[in-house]
């Protein structure tokens, strides 16, 4: 229940920085997608269950807020996070190459679907335009994100196992 509500509110204070305070920090006019980090960190940490939770939700929260339909995000999240999940068996937590590759990874594959899903089938062809001026600026800004934010979240996944090994004593 704990490992839950900590969860819960990992990803609701990563939606309100993510929608709020990195606006004022834009860098290239795009800012960083911490609930795709969010979504990675835990689909790499906990498995695939884990990460397939916390990217429905974290998609679901910009479908709400942001979205015109209820679902593209929370699919393509979801899928991310489940995806990431498949890492998990090779995933250690000194590893800093696997996070980076998979957010790289992650950073890319978002955007090309978003790209397809709200351009690509409105008629609007210009991907290289796209690929300069928003998913390569994006990637970077979260990239360097990724290598504060992380460990954050390593700790609290590590603080995380320490109370359920706890209780189960």
């Amino acid at each position: 229940m704990k490992r839950s509500i900590t969860i819960g509110i990992i990803i609701v204070v990563c939606f309100l920085l993510q929608s709020t305070v990195f606006h004022f920090l834009e860098l290239a006019g795009v800012v960083p997608n911490l609930l795709l980090i969010v979504t990675m960190s835990f689909g790499l940490m906990r498995g695939r269950r884990e990460g397939l939770l916390v990217g429905f939700f974290s998609g679901l929260l910009i479908d709400i807020f942001f979205g015109s339909i209820l679902g593209p995000y929370a699919f393509i999240y979801m899928t991310l996070g489940y995806g990431n999940g498949f890492f998990h068996r090779i995933y250690y937590v000194e590893d800093v190459l696997l996070p980076m590759t998979m957010i790289t990874l992650n950073d890319l594959i978002y955007n090309v679907i978003v790209y397809i899903v709200f351009f690509l089938m409105r008629n609007r062809l210009d991907f290289p335009t796209y690929f300069v001026d928003v998913i390569l600026p994006e990637m970077i800004y979260t990239i360097l994100i990724t290598l504060f934010f992380y460990k954050i979240l390593v700790r609290i996944n590590l603080r995380l196992k320490r109370v359920k090994e706890a209780e189960q004593l």
